[in-house]
């Protein structure tokens, strides 16, 4: 597995990571009322917006670079 290919499969894996988080702060874990838990909660829904954006501009960009 080349670089790239490591880096977009690690983009992937976040992304999903933190899509799980986000559901389990928001939706699993309603026993907790502490603002810490949203907050990493947020933060993680954020991410999970983020990365897929950043995944495509990687791959366009890596796609034309010669490695």
């Amino acid at each position: 597995m080349s670089l790239r290919g490591f880096h977009l499969f690690f983009i992937t894996l976040a992304t999903i990571f933190c899509a799980l988080v986000a559901v389990w702060a928001f939706m699993l874990n309603v026993d907790e009322e502490g603002l810490l838990l949203k907050v990493i909660g947020g933060l993680c829904a954020l991410a999970a917006l983020v990365l897929p954006v950043y995944g495509v501009y990687f791959y366009r960009k890596a796609k034309n670079l010669i490695i």
